[in-house]
């Protein structure tokens, strides 16, 4: 679909791509469909290049922008970054989290489940009492940041994707006055990243913000300046914390609506990761992002699409294509080539955290099947979403049966 006037500066048109096989092609190939990161760290280096000073863009962290330009410039850099600085902690690597993450997920249940309404059954406001505090302490944990500062990251953590929520068009722009207050809530988080990252340059501990201070990168021959490592830890918070929130809230209103479905993955556990793979593709907890440029002319489904046109990239929409699913809105476990949908994005520059979010995932079904005999929803849900490309609900009221 071609959409008028919303190219790059509102130049040209840009085009929604929806079907599964245009998606795979383009983000299989980020050198011929340049992300517009890349794009944003050129312009950037060209600046630097001729003595000019960088723009101060409240709404986009420059420390991080500045730790891509030096560190994953290429595709090449890019590879290397992820094998030797995220992939041990966030990527395949994540398995090696999954005690903490079952630990984090009992201590969450703990709080609730011993509540009973008198009929047997308890209540729990699923969204703040498990979804969203299960991805924010794994990744304080996993980061290394103090359990007590948890609260203030979350704040942080909302600040770094208004954007994404309250955005406007296709582009997802904030206006002057959203940036201004996208900086007042980011205000201190510098400061903060400053002083962990300086305490755990001296007395470094067995997390990833230590290893980041410590490590050669051997992409470079180098250890990683302070300013790499803010932008490192700048990315893990903003990605990982609403993917896996708004994934498991998704699965619990899935579990709730599809009779049968808990108890079947109750009484089978090595089903769960197969309800996990099919709940994300049918409900992607990011929806869309605008991120491809073309460099050359392009056809999409018969339609001419120039060099230099933004690719709105619909990826809810290519995970239900009926030319690539067969019944694509029945959630199968025993669906073939399970985890080939598109909700992590896919080729070279697959989601990082996918490894970590998935195994929260796994691990969170895992530990409320044991604990619990049943859930279904409470009386009393709005089913109000956010704005924006993020799908998730404000809140979700279940009730719940504590198991024997």
């Amino acid at each position: 679909m071609r959409l008028p006037g919303e190219g790059i500066d509102g130049k040209g048109d840009g085009f929604v791509l929806n079907s599964y096989e245009d998606i795979e092609r383009v983000v299989k190939d980020p050198e011929r469909f340049t992300p517009l990161m890349t794009m944003k760290v050129e312009e950037m280096q060209s600046m630097l290049d001729q003595g000019e000073q960088l723009p101060n863009d409240a709404s986009r962290f420059d420390l991080a922008m500045d730790s891509v330009r030096t560190l994953r410039p290429t595709a090449a850099l890019w590879r290397a970054h992820r094998q030797e600085l995220t992939d041990p902690w966030v990527g395949p690597g994540a398995k090696r989290h999954e005690a903490m993450i079952r630990a984090v997920a009992d201590e969450l249940i703990d709080r609730w489940i011993d509540r009973n309404d008198g009929d047997g059954w308890g209540t729990v406001e699923f969204v703040d009492e498990f979804a969203r505090a299960l991805p924010q302490r794994v990744m304080a944990n996993v980061l290394g940041f103090p359990p007590e500062d948890v609260g203030q990251l979350a704040l942080w953590g909302n600040a770094q994707v208004m954007q994404y929520v309250y955005g406007k068009g296709h582009m997802n722009m904030l206006d002057e006055e959203s940036m201004l207050l996208q900086a007042k809530q980011l205000d201190g988080f510098a400061d903060y990243l400053a002083d962990q990252v300086a305490k755990k340059r001296r007395q470094p501990q067995n997390d990833m913000i230590s290893e980041l201070t410590q490590v050669k990168y051997k992409a470079l021959n180098r250890k990683l300046t302070d300013e790499e490592v803010y932008g490192i830890i700048y990315f893990m918070v903003l990605g990982g914390l609403e993917t896996t929130q708004y994934a498991l809230e998704e699965e619990a209103q899935l579990l709730c609506e599809q009779s049968g479905l808990f108890n079947t993955i109750k009484a089978n556990n090595s089903a769960i990761r197969a309800f996990t793979e099919e709940s994300m593709r049918l409900r992607a907890p990011t929806q869309g992002l605008s991120t491809r440029l073309t460099t050359r002319e392009e056809v999409f489904q018969g339609v001419t699409v120039p060099a230099g046109s933004i690719l709105h990239i619909r990826f809810g929409a290519g995970n239900v294509d009926p030319k690539q699913y067969e019944c694509p809105y029945e959630l199968k476990l025993d669906r073939k080539s399970l985890g080939n949908h598109l909700t992590f994005s896919q080729g070279p520059r697959t989601c990082p955290g996918a490894g970590i979010s998935r195994v929260e995932q796994v691990v969170a079904w895992q530990q409320l099947c044991s604990r619990l005999d049943s859930i279904e929803y409470a009386p009393d849900n709005a089913f109000e979403h956010q704005p924006g490309i993020m799908l998730g609900t404000l809140s979700l009221n279940l009730r719940f049966k504590r198991a024997a």
